[in-house]
């Protein structure tokens, strides 16, 4: 039995031009018995909200409607999508896999398991299933779960989220095989411990288990594809390209397959994961090109850097906006930059603007000493701007701070927090200056400018300003919030790996006193195990409790 695993890259609420990728992929699929969307495909996922809106749904069954009619002379095709409950208990919609088949949906398949952590909130809008989802087709029992449903087998897991395993189940009901129909978003190295689990599942119960996974960039959430199949022994057989669009086709019988070259060392996922999900932002808000502001500095080097991959160096402004604190240097590495990606710069200098506000709050000012106040206005006449450059030429403006300044507060609300997408949210500083390095040496040539590695990083906005004047070194820092945002660790954990007791007891109060900011920052793209995104839900207003 041939099954086709459908490796798409859908946009939210686009239910024709998502029906008309699936036609397409299905009909390349040429030979196969069964061809598999991942998780809610024909809706995009995640649909967030638009669940909410019933006639949404009710289109969606149109369109599948239409669908199955289309792919009448093709093989039977599973399509992920909402399902209406018809009780008058529980929530209003199953989480569903349609199945396609003659021109007709014959059947519907339920999840059972609805995750309510970190960026998932399914228990809002679905019901979960209660029995066994079993597909019968060519011979076999095949059964389907849906994401979730694969990730709480006791022997793989120290600690079960839920009370019940869908796949001991599916086993138990006959299952010669398992597919799982999947939305699982990319975060730095989860495609090894995805395989891992997979491979213990399939020797568990020595069958087949077929996982195919979206791809493509949604809002915050990137997925990174690398659908896969393992055979009875837990041997992967195949395996899709990571964040590209891909047709896995694999032979339950033969055990056949091609296993796509990839590369999982943390530099590399993270900037196919960010070139990606910056892509698809732009283009599916509507735009086609994108500004910045490039200060010579690493985030921003690295973030145009991002741009010009992702949607060519012709759809990307550099905007240099030199104070009297730029320093030469400065403007020489952003137009050293600008030449090896071959972006359009722009240079407005700031130092008039300046001294208008000088003398527009001098009386109200008084004789107060200058401080951050100052520091706040350069940033926030540069956010002006940007902003007016972004609204007069239909360009997406990106924020260039990475996630251990978001983390602290070390940026400027209206001013460089300004923009639509905060590329590098979730890249600690450390992580940037890796991820440039390893860009140069993978390109064979120098992408980043060298200085710009080199030197100390600044945000130039008084005279010899470092950013170590103000915060811990950043290996000290990323540490300390790795281990407070990520691990969930308390002061008291993170005292006892040895930290400064003062510098730890600043840095979480740091990050409690930034949530303000958080809350208002530009959607930013997740990269590690927890971002400031959908998944990140502190209160603003509350009482340090460490």
């Amino acid at each position: 039995m041939k099954i086709a695993l459908l490796q798409l890259n859908p946009t939210v609420g686009d239910l024709e031009g998502n029906s008309d990728k699936i036609a397409r992929a299905v009909r390349s699929a040429s030979g196969v018995d069964l061809a598999v969307t991942s998780e809610l495909a024909l809706l995009g996922y995640p649909p967030r909200d638009l669940l909410l809106n019933a006639g949404f749904v009710k289109r969606s069954w149109s369109v599948l409607q239409k669908l199955a009619q289309d792919l009448e002379k093709s093989p039977p095709v599973l399509v992920g999508l909402a399902e209406a409950n018809p009780s008058d208990e529980g929530r209003p919609l199953f989480n569903s896999a349609a199945f396609l088949r003659g021109g007709k949906v014959e059947a519907t398949l339920r999840k059972t398991l609805l995750p309510t952590y970190d960026v998932f909130d399914e228990d809002r809008y679905f019901e979960p299933s209660t029995e066994p989802q079993i597909l019968e087709l060519c011979g076999f029992r095949l059964g389907i779960s849906i994401c979730e449903d694969i990730w709480n087998d006791r022997d793989f897991w120290k600690r079960r989220r839920y009370h019940h395993d869908p796949i001991e189940e599916l086993v138990a009901a006959g299952a010669q095989a398992v597919i799982n129909l999947s939305a699982s978003p990319f975060t730095m190295g989860k495609q090894k411990h995805r395989e891992a689990m997979l491979s213990s599942l399939a020797r568990k119960y020595a069958i087949p288990f077929l996982y195919v996974n979206q791809v493509g960039g949604n809002d915050d959430l990137v997925f990174d594809g690398r659908s896969s199949f393992f055979d009875s022994s837990g041997l992967l057989v195949a395996r899709g390209r990571g964040f590209v669009e891909d047709l896995i086709v694999s032979d339950l019988d033969s055990r056949t397959g091609v296993i796509a070259k990839d590369e999982f060392i943390p530099e590399s996922e993270i900037w196919r994961a960010l070139v990606l999900g910056t892509g698809d932002y732009v283009h599916k808000c509507g735009y086609r090109s994108v500004l910045l502001g490039l200060s010579g500095g690493i985030d921003s080097s690295i973030v145009a850097a991002i741009a010009a991959e992702a949607l060519g160096p012709e759809n990307v402004l550099g905007v240099l906006m030199p104070s009297p604190y730029t320093s030469r240097e400065s403007i020489e590495d952003a137009e050293a930059l600008a030449k090896c990606l071959g972006i359009k710069t722009l240079s407005i200098g700031i130092s008039d603007l300046m001294k208008s506000y000088d003398w527009g709050l001098a009386e109200a000012f008084g004789s107060r000493p200058h401080d951050v106040t100052e520091e706040n206005i350069q940033a926030r006449i540069r956010g002006n701007l940007l902003m007016a450059l972004s609204n007069k030429y239909g360009s997406v403006l990106l924020t260039t701070g990475n996630k251990s300044e978001l983390a602290v507060g070390y940026c400027t609300i209206y001013g460089d927090m300004s923009g639509g997408l905060a590329v590098i949210s979730d890249v600690p500083k450390s992580m940037v200056y890796r991820v440039a390095r390893w860009l140069n040496g993978s390109r064979g040539r120098e992408i980043i400018p060298c200085r710009v590695l080199t030197k100390a990083p600044t945000a130039e906005l008084r005279p010899g300003q470092k950013d170590q004047d103000s915060l811990p070194p950043y290996d000290v820092l990323d540490q300390i919030l790795e281990m407070h945002i990520e691990q969930h660790q308390s002061e008291e954990e993170i005292l006892a790996r040895g930290f400064d007791a003062a510098t730890v007891r600043r840095i979480l109060g740091l990050v409690k006193s930034a949530e303000f900011k958080r809350k208002q920052a530009a959607p930013g793209l997740k990269v590690t195990d927890r971002a400031f995104g959908s998944g990140w839900r502190m209160p603003v207003a509350c009482r340090a409790w460490w």
